[in-house]
């Protein structure tokens, strides 16, 4: 079992930056993919970026050169800095791992751009 706990997110404006954070436990093997998917209202669960074991990473269209993802693998942790946030990004962020083909997903943080 794993459990993800995230926290970071919060109120900002247009323009702003947010770093989300995210802590995996449990029994965790070494090659596994974590990232960060986001559900804006309305909407369906889209990915963000997802980080593989060697630091290889895929981001959506949407974020390119705005988000980085990072993971710190002695800490099980991934990272989520959002620059230049608009908002559009308005949504609950969550952290996700698929450790040895099970799929874990944290309760989700929210983060709200105004404009």
């Amino acid at each position: 079992q794993v459990q993800l706990v995230e926290s970071g997110g919060g109120l900002v404006q247009a323009g702003g930056s947010l770093r989300l954070s995210c802590a995996a436990s449990g029994s965790i093997f070494s090659s596994n993919v974590m990232g960060w998917y986001r559900q804006p209202p309305g909407k369906q669960r889209e990915l963000v970026v997802r980080i593989g074991s060697s630091g290889s990473l895929t981001y959506a269209v949407s974020v390119k050169g705005r988000f980085t993802g990072s993971r710190d693998n002695a800490k099980n942790t991934v990272y989520l800095q959002m620059n230049s946030l608009k908002p559009e990004d308005t949504a609950v962020y969550y952290c996700y791992i698929n450790n040895y083909g099970m799929e874990y997903w944290g309760k989700g943080t929210l983060v709200t751009v105004s404009s």
